[in-house]
């Protein structure tokens, strides 16, 4: 199987457009669409539906996505080891955290890690916490700063870096809540969607047999604190989130805060992605 046509493939998938593809490949549209043909001939069935704005994958098609993404980490893996005895490592690390974590932790790890070795090129991506471990059992990361789920999953390895618990925050201009601060279960809550925090806030209202007023379900604790400080209710972040957030003289943790249990902070990454040298330098570097 061509490896070529294989990182033109998982591209589209990702894209989801030719067009949006073919510019993260530095290749034309018509590179691509004659790439997934060429693909569909050699397997005989129809890896994509298409349209004139977008595409989605088939059955097959997903079915394809993760062979094809499996195949490139073990030939990215077979790559790095060849560079294994060389007194440098040469290659790219993908990496996946919040904007929180890319202050709070990815710094330090990189001040550390980078001079070590010049030669790994860092590909940073941030985003949602609750989407990191997705992100790494679906191989499109090598490592990712996640929040430890209640249960690991099967074949991912996980270091702790940092405990922090989770705790409700008000604005502290309560004008828009009415002054109702000493009765804030009662106020509009603002929650992640999901994620370990959105199951621990499930579980507490479950325990206190209490119905949540919901004002917003949002992706990213950054964006919880954000709309806590204009008012809009009250929320649940990570006290890590609050200390470092550029908003934190604008909201104040609220009174008798719950026990929400542990929130643990750490490293996760494949097991497997532990045999490529790049990988697993990064990996060794972090103190469990």
């Amino acid at each position: 199987m061509d490896i070529h046509k294989l990182k033109l493939f998982t591209a589209l998938a990702a894209a989801g457009h030719f067009g949006r593809a073919a510019n993260s490949c530095h290749v034309s549209p018509s590179t691509i669409s004659r790439n997934l043909k060429q693909l569909e001939e050699e397997l005989g069935t129809e890896l994509v539906l298409r349209d004139n704005r977008s595409v989605a994958l088939t059955d097959q098609g997903q079915q394809f996505l993760q062979f094809a993404r499996e195949t490139l980490q073990q030939w990215e893996t077979f790559q790095e080891s060849l560079l294994a005895g060389a007194k440098e490592l040469r290659g790219q690390l993908s990496l996946y955290c919040s904007v929180t974590a890319s202050y709070s932790f990815l710094y330090e790890i990189l001040t550390e890690f980078r001079p070590r070795h010049p030669g790994i090129n860092i590909k940073l991506h941030t985003g949602d916490p609750a989407q990191a471990i997705e992100r790494i059992t679906r191989g499109l990361e090598d490592v990712a700063i996640a929040t430890r789920p209640e249960r690991l999953p099967a074949g991912l390895d996980f270091k702790p870096i940092a405990h922090s618990p989770l705790v409700f925050i008000g604005p502290v201009d309560q004008t828009h809540l009415g002054g109702k601060l000493s009765q804030w279960r009662d106020l509009p809550m603002i929650i992640s969607e999901d994620g370990l925090a959105r199951e621990r806030f499930n579980a507490w209202c479950q325990k206190e047999n209490l119905t949540p007023n919901i004002y917003a379900e949002v992706k990213g604790n950054e964006a919880i604190v954000s709309m806590v400080s204009l008012g809009f209710g009250v929320g649940l972040v990570p006290q890590i989130v609050l200390d470092n957030s550029p908003l934190q003289q604008r909201v104040k943790r609220l009174p008798d805060q719950p026990d929400m249990g542990p929130f643990e902070t750490g490293i996760c990454v494949l097991e497997k992605r532990l045999k490529s040298p790049i990988v697993a330098a990064l990996w060794a570097q972090i103190n469990s």
